[in-house]
C-alpha cells in the first residue's frame, strides 16, 4: 500500500544517457533537459563545479585546478563517481520542478547500448540509485529509438533502426516487441570528431580542440560529394612553432577524413542485414530502415547507406530526441513498463 501511494506521487523519468549528450524525459511533460554529458570537477577530487552546458564550455579552457571531463566513453561509464554526480544533477534538476513531488524518489528508465556487459549495466543502475532514483529500469537504446520514432515494434513484421550516437552505433531488427538481431559498434560522432582532429594534425601540423572539430563536422561534414564544395577557417595550435594559427580547410578533405568511421557504420549495417532472417529481410525491402541519433544528420549518410544496401533509408523527424522519446513512451505504456519491471526486478 505504501509503495502504491508513493508511486502516485512519484515523477517517472526517462533518461537517454548518451556519451555526448544527456536528455531527460519527465512523464506528462516531455523532454525538459538536453545538456552535454560533461562534468567539471576540482582537480584531484570529485567535487563538482559545473555540469552539462556550462561544463562543456570549459573543455580545453580550464585552469590547472579544474578538470572538465566526459564520464562516459563509447556509451558506457568510464568514471563511476563522476557519472553518479552527473546523474544526480540531472535527476534533481528534473525532479525539482515537480513541486509537491520533490520529496519522493522517482522511478527512472535509462537507455543503454545493446552491446554493454552485465557489469556495465549494473554500474548504470547503481549510479542512478546512488543519484536519487527509487527504482531503475534498463531499456536497450535501439528499442527505445525504434519506439521513439514510431516504428510498429509490436507487429509481426520486421522493422530496422540505426541509432548513431556520440560513442556507439546501434543497429537492430525488431519484430513482435523484441530485438531479433542487433549489432553495437563503438563508433559514432566522437570518432568522426577524432578523425577530423587527426587529419588536420597529420596534414597541417595544426592541433585543434574537440569543440572545433565538432563545429567542422556539423558545418561541412558529409558522407558523399554533393553540390558545391565549401571552405571553413579553423584555429588551433601550430605544432611546429608552438603558436596559434588559422587554417582554411575544404569540405572534400573533411569528407575524406570521415571515411573510416562512416565505413565502419555502413559495415555494421551490412553485417546486420546479412544475419537477418529471410522473412524479415522481405519486410525490410519495402519498409527500409530508419536512422536516429545525432550521426543521422551527417549530410549524405542516408543516401550512402541506401546505395550500399539497396534499401530505402529514412531519417527520423527529430533524430536527436528519438531515444529519449522512446523512454517517455515506455513510461506512458503500462505493458512496456510491466515487462521491464519483470526483466529488471
Amino acid at each position: 500500500m505504501i509503495k502504491r501511494i508513493m508511486g502516485m506521487f512519484s515523477s517517472d523519468i526517462g533518461i537517454d544517457l548518451g556519451t555526448a549528450n544527456t536528455l531527460v524525459f519527465v512523464r506528462d511533460r516531455g523532454i525538459i533537459i538536453r545538456e552535454p554529458s560533461v562534468v567539471a570537477v576540482v582537480a584531484g577530487t570529485n567535487r563538482v563545479k559545473e555540469v552539462g552546458l556550462e561544463a562543456k564550455k570549459m573543455l580545453g579552457r580550464t585552469p590547472g585546478n579544474i578538470v572538465a571531463i566526459r564520464p562516459l566513453k563509447s556509451g558506457v561509464i568510464a568514471d563511476f563517481e563522476v557519472t553518479e554526480a552527473m546523474l544526480r544533477y540531472f535527476i534533481q534538476k528534473a525532479h525539482h520542478t515537480q513541486r509537491f513531488r520533490r520529496w519522493v524518489r522517482p522511478r527512472v528508465v535509462i537507455a543503454v547500448p545493446s552491446g554493454i556487459t552485465e557489469v556495465e549495466k549494473r554500474a548504470v543502475i547503481d549510479s542512478a540509485k546512488h543519484a536519487g532514483a527509487n527504482q531503475v529500469f534498463i531499456i536497450e537504446e535501439p528499442m527505445a529509438a525504434a519506439i521513439g520514432v514510431g516504428l510498429p515494434v509490436a507487429e509481426a513484421a520486421g522493422s530496422m533502426i540505426v541509432d548513431i550516437g556520440g560513442g556507439t552505433t546501434e543497429v537492430a531488427v525488431i519484430s513482435l516487441g523484441g530485438i531479433v538481431y542487433s549489432r553495437s559498434v563503438r563508433v559514432g560522432g566522437d570518432n568522426m570528431d577524432e578523425a577530423i582532429i587527426k587529419h588536420i594534425k597529420r596534414e597541417y601540423n595544426l592541433l585543434i580542440g574537440e569543440r572545433t572539430a565538432e563545429e567542422v563536422k556539423i558545418t561541412m561534414g558529409s558522407a558523399i560529394a554533393s553540390g558545391e564544395e565549401t571552405t571553413m577557417e579553423v584555429k588551433g595550435n601550430d605544432q611546429v612553432v608552438g603558436l596559434p594559427r588559422t587554417l582554411t580547410i575544404r569540405s572534400d578533405e573533411v569528407r575524406q577524413a570521415l571515411q573510416e568511421p562512416v565505413n565502419e557504420i555502413v559495415e555494421a549495417i551490412r553485417m546486420t542485414l546479412e544475419r537477418c532472417l529471410p522473412e524479415l529481410s522481405a519486410d525490410l525491402v519495402d519498409r527500409g530502415m530508419v536512422m536516429a541519433g545525432g550521426g543521422a544528420l551527417l549530410r549524405g549518410l542516408d543516401t550512402l547507406i541506401s546505395e550500399k544496401t539497396n534499401l530505402p533509408v529514412h531519417i527520423a523527424d527529430d533524430p536527436l530526441s528519438a531515444v529519449a522519446e522512446g523512454t517517455g513512451a515506455v513510461l506512458n505504456a503500462p505493458e512496456f513498463f510491466r515487462d521491464m519491471s519483470e526483466s529488471n526486478a
